[in-house]
């Protein structure tokens, strides 16, 4: 009797039994992760959680800043003409009111000099009306013309030196030079920039923080920066913040007066403002790595009665290694802190470690 057919029909549904079997647990396995299963074939996650309790923080908030002159601005011509003068020396401090350029005059003071033949002879002319008038010689009308002909005169002549006064550019403030644009002969106009000037001997330090932070704030305080190259640590004083958050980083600008006197600090420059907010005694504090951001909310996964349940979170402030929660967690709550890619709301939960 020939049974090599069967046989041979048996041994490939036996490997085909055996090929299923295999995949089908390492399935299974795959799918329970880190955890089992109960009898019900319902599957157990066996993770990690910390119970959360209150802690005393010493909040630090680091941003960006800029250092700004105590005063600064572009010099520019309040008239057309040729520069006939040129005194700014790059870089030189100057006083307030020294003149730094000088433009073409000469038209104007001849008009100057023509008032002032017009006015004598106006003055003149007044005078004997005037002696006139007390003899009745000529009207009241007659007079007060000339009169009026001497008060025209003059105005003219405070006009044209107020003309003259614009041809001569002279430092508004205190400070320090920067780099000349123009050449002696050059023709300038409102719109040329002649030079710049700031103020250095007293710096700013202007940045901005995060909205939530803003009420936290006191006129007054002192604040800590660096710059970059510099090792040294300086010190600024709040002295005043922006009226409103700004409404597209929803942050607040905040100005402060840089103690230091020191030569490393230049107009410009980049630091990192180091800003301490109220110490805190009743801080709740969780790992980074327990919080789920989703959009614009973040979540946490608590342990209640075996099961993970999704809560809704705000934070505060945090640190390399934890951050502070705001509200959604209370003190005594289980926070999970491993697992969480395999975490769903209500899945069963077996906690192996919890931390203190």
């Amino acid at each position: 009797m020939n049974i090599s057919k069967p046989v041979a029909t048996l041994s490939s549904l036996l490997l085909i039994f055996i090929f299923t079997s295999c995949s089908q647990k390492k399935e299974n396995r795959s799918a329970a992760g880190a955890g089992g299963r109960q009898g019900g074939g319902q599957q157990i996650l066996n993770l990690e959680g910390l119970v959360a309790s209150s802690k005393t923080i010493n909040a630090t908030v680091e941003v960006p800043g800029t250092i700004l002159a105590n005063e600064s601005t572009e010099i520019h011509p309040e008239v057309s003409g040729r520069v006939v003068q040129l005194n700014i020396k790059e870089g030189a401090f100057v006083t307030q009111g020294a003149l730094l350029a000088k433009l073409y005059d000469e038209d104007l003071q001849a008009q100057l000099r023509k008032l002032d033949v017009q006015l004598k002879i106006a003055e003149e002319t007044e005078k004997r009306q005037s002696q006139l008038l007390k003899i009745q010689g000529i009207s009241q009308q007659d007079y007060d013309l000339s009169l009026l002909q001497v008060h025209n005169l003059n105005a003219d002549k405070d006009l044209l030196r107020t003309t003259i006064r614009k041809t001569e550019i002279r430092a508004p403030f205190s400070g320090k030079l920067g780099l000349r644009n123009i050449s002696p002969g050059a023709y300038v106009t409102p719109q040329t920039i002649v030079t710049t000037i700031s103020q250095v001997t007293q710096l700013k330090l202007q940045f901005s923080i995060p909205e939530k932070y803003g009420a936290q704030l006191k006129i007054g305080q002192n604040i800590d920066f660096t710059i970059d190259g510099v090792p040294k640590k300086f010190t600024a004083n709040i002295i005043a913040t922006e009226a409103g958050i700004a409404e597209n980083t929803r942050s607040l600008a905040v100005r402060a007066i840089i103690k230091d006197k020191d030569g490393t600090l230049l107009p410009g420059a980049f630091a990192k403002v180091r800003l301490a907010l109220e110490k805190s005694e009743d801080a709740i504090m969780v790992p980074n790595s327990s919080i789920l951001p989703q959009g614009r909310s973040k979540f946490v996964f608590l342990y209640r009665n075996g099961k993970a349940k999704q809560t809704e979170i705000t934070t505060g402030v945090r640190d390399s290694t934890n951050i502070q929660v705001m509200t959604g967690v209370n003190k005594g709550d289980t926070v999970i802190t491993t697992g969480l890619l395999y975490l769903r709301p209500d899945v069963d939960v077996k906690l192996t470690k919890l931390d203190q």
